[in-house]
């Protein structure tokens, strides 16, 4: 049996943003990459999202947003988790997302911002290489 449990990811839509193929086809992809995928659905709010993660004991949550309010609930999710000492879970965004507006979101804490165009490679690659699996509990 493998010692390292899986790398677990909350797949979310934030907003009212109806459209969630994308964040389906992400999900696809983490889970045909090995890892576990939590998919929340549509029209989720920060505090539903962060409530998920710690019920879930996620290692990474991904933010699918292409209502372009992203600069209204990526700052709230990420407050959000410094309430709850989340610093341990890392934060990626995906969607519609100008360039101008990375640099603030990435200020906030936000590890990576993947824009339409990025392979899903790119995104295993990065949650691969920034995520540290923690070792299962000693069975006891």
């Amino acid at each position: 049996m493998d010692a390292e449990r899986k790398v677990r990811v909350l797949v979310a839509k934030p907003g009212l943003d109806g459209h969630d193929r994308g964040a389906k086809v992400i999900a696809r992809a983490l889970r045909d990459a090995g890892m576990e995928v939590i998919y929340t659905g549509l029209r989720q709010t920060p505090e539903m999202i962060v409530t998920a993660s710690l019920q879930e004991d996620v290692d990474v949550i991904g933010l699918s947003i292409l209502s372009g309010a992203h600069n209204v609930i990526v700052p709230r999710v990420m407050d959000l988790m410094k309430q709850h000492k989340m610093d341990d879970v890392i934060v990626v965004v995906g969607g519609i997302i100008p360039d101008q507006d990375i640099p603030a979101l990435k200020a906030i804490g936000v590890g990576a911002i993947f824009q339409p165009g990025t392979t899903m490679d790119n995104i295993v690659q990065y949650i691969r290489a920034n995520v540290k699996p923690r070792s299962l509990p000693a069975a006891g």
